[in-house]
Parts: C-alpha cells; sequence; structure tokens
C-alpha cells in the first residue's frame, strides 16, 4: 500500500465483501456522514444506514450498508457492517416494495414502531440509490 492510499476492507458477519486500495472512503456515520483521506487521525465510529463510497483515482464504488461500526488506524479502514451490498447484488424491486411497505405503515405508526419503519424506509431508499449506481 502507497502512503497516499488507503487500504479498504468491509467485512459483514457472513463475508468480505470489498478489499480494494482507494485516495478516499465516504461512510454513514450515525451522526453524519465522514469523509476519510489518507492520514486520516484514529477513529472508531458507529455507522447508521447509508450509502459508503469509496474512490479509486477517477472511479467512484459504491455500496448499501447498516449500521455496525468502523475503524480508522494508519490508513487502514475496517468497515463492520450489520449489512453490505454492491449495487449488482440488490434486488431493486424488492427494494421498492419495501419502500411501499414502509411509507404505508408510517402513516399509522408512532413510537418506536415510527422509528423502525423509518429506518426500513431509509434502508429501501439507500438500495434503489446504490443499485442505480451500476
Amino acid at each position: 500500500m502507497s502512503a497516499d492510499r488507503l487500504h479498504l476492507k468491509v467485512v459483514t458477519p457472513v463475508r468480505v465483501v470489498v478489499e480494494a486500495e482507494a485516495d478516499e472512503v465516504t461512510l454513514p456515520g450515525a451522526l453524519g456522514t465522514l469523509g476519510i483521506l489518507p492520514g486520516h487521525a484514529p477513529l472508531l465510529v458507529t455507522l447508521g444506514i447509508g450509502e459508503l463510497s469509496y474512490r479509486t483515482a477517477t472511479r467512484e464504488h459504491y455500496l448499501a450498508i447498516q449500521y455496525g461500526f468502523a475503524e480508522v488506524a494508519a490508513d487502514v479502514v475496517t468497515v463492520l457492517p450489520d449489512v453490505a451490498e454492491l449495487p449488482a447484488e440488490i434486488d431493486v424491486e424488492a427494494a421498492r416494495e419495501e419502500k411501499r411497505a414502509a411509507e404505508a405503515a408510517l402513516r399509522s405508526a408512532a413510537g418506536e414502531e415510527f422509528e423502525h419503519q423509518r429506518a426500513h424506509l431509509e434502508a429501501a431508499v439507500t438500495r434503489i440509490t446504490v443499485a442505480a449506481r451500476r
């Protein structure tokens, strides 16, 4: 690995999804989006639902991820999401149906159920967005 690159590793509980060199990594932190460049200070962060992106030269790559943790240390970015999907792995019709179901459920949900359905909606929208980036 060169000193001006990051080593990115995305690992779910069941598989290694990505292992690559990158110039920049963007993560959906639980409190907002994080941009990671070579030389970033050590960091441990809780992830939310959203799009992970990484850039190699001029090429962008995307994944839909949900929850978990990420660590940045010595230009190594280790991402441990509960769920991670590459664009080609996403069933767009299923994601659209999940989006419709969450929107319908949100109309009458309250409290904890509202937050649960909001998370389902956010995950479905992220999956649709990432799938469109194929």
